[in-house]
């Protein structure tokens, strides 16, 4: 049941900065031999001859990281909400083997879900040259432009880095749940406002054509604080005329998440480095990117990218059936998945 939150919660995933100070609480490392049974893995999985997006949990034996993938299933969903797991053997396997290796470490987490209209389950994150204000059908994550905090699709997303950049690019991250606490004892006539309705851009991804869809940034179902925060999507859908002109109440409380999302007493901001993989529930943690620099030759920053549906994943509002990031998803939790 989908109700107005009208104090703080107390949930693990409303951590500070200061409760983070122990890295240990959220980074998990592979050691030597981890890393050499994902390459073993990979080459098996070469062996087996399926294209690479039809290969399964099955397809890459695991004897120790299954388990430690599977480990993190709680930390994501009813813990902290994210982890950085890093020693993704990127330097040994190239970036073929790279990407098997990536995928095979999501289908022991979770399932795969479509990232747009064309149901690509794998994406490329790397700057394409174009700018986000010029192309309508362009995301942000396809430029080297700052992304401001937001969450993906599907119940977690989860990001290698392949290759860094010349300067730039750091990692943020902060806990929706804090921020929302924060806000509800500060400003509770906005708290109300975020858990309102938001027209947002779907940015042509939308399988059914839609335009635009209709969603709070908070909501407060089943006693969970389930966030989604399009931002830039939603600024973007006022170009359209049919789309009502934001509130000053809406602009106001959008600003003041943006300003709380930046705190540095709530935002860990951190370098991902080739090999690291940021695993993120998406309902309880939102993440930015800061603008980055490539050298301009073709051998730009490049990172990998999943959205996954959890085993464990939680009940989740009807607004989010048929939602361009959360559509599929939704669909599986209620058992209506084609």
């Amino acid at each position: 049941m989908t109700t107005l939150l009208d104090r703080p919660l107390d949930d693990p995933a409303a951590w500070t900065v200061t409760e983070l100070a122990e890295s240990s609480r959220w980074t998990r490392r592979l050691d030597d031999a981890q890393r050499d049974e994902l390459v073993a893995a990979v080459a098996h999985a070469r062996a087996v001859g399926k294209p690479l997006l039809e290969l399964t949990a099955a397809d890459f034996p695991l004897p120790t990281l299954a388990p430690l993938m599977r480990s993190l299933q709680p930390m994501i969903e009813g813990g902290l909400g994210f982890c950085l797991l890093k020693g993704l053997p990127v330097e040994r396997l190239e970036e073929q083997g790279t990407r098997m290796a990536f995928w095979g470490l999501g289908q022991h987490l979770g399932t795969p879900e479509p990232q747009d209209a064309a149901g690509n389950l794998l994406h490329d994150v790397r700057d394409t040259g174009k700018a986000f204000a010029d192309v309508e059908s362009l995301r942000k994550y396809q430029t080297n432009e700052r992304i401001d905090f937001h969450n993906d699709g599907a119940d977690a997303f989860m990001l290698a880095m392949v290759r860094g950049s010349v300067s730039g690019g750091e990692s943020l991250l902060v806990s929706a749940v804090a921020v929302f606490n924060e806000i509800v004892r500060t400003r509770p006539d906005l708290a109300r406002v975020l858990q309102e309705d938001f027209v947002a851009d779907t940015r042509g991804q939308r399988r059914d054509g839609a335009k635009v869809q209709v969603m709070p940034v908070y909501n407060f179902h089943n006693d969970l604080l389930t966030a989604n925060l399009k931002k830039d999507y939603i600024y973007s859908a006022q170009r359209f005329d049919e789309v009502a002109r934001l509130t000053d109440a809406q602009t106001e409380a959008l600003e003041l998440l943006d300003r709380l999302c930046a705190d540095p007493r709530l935002c860990l901001e951190f370098n991902l480095e080739p090999g690291d993989v940021e695993i993120g529930n998406n309902y309880v943690t939102f993440h930015a990117r800061r603008a980055y620099r490539d050298e301009g030759n073709g051998a730009g920053r490049h990172l990998l990218r999943l959205w996954l549906s959890l085993p464990n994943g939680r009940a989740l509002p009807r607004c989010f059936e048929g939602s361009r990031e959360f559509g599929a998803t939704y669909a599986r939790r209620m058992g209506t998945a084609a």
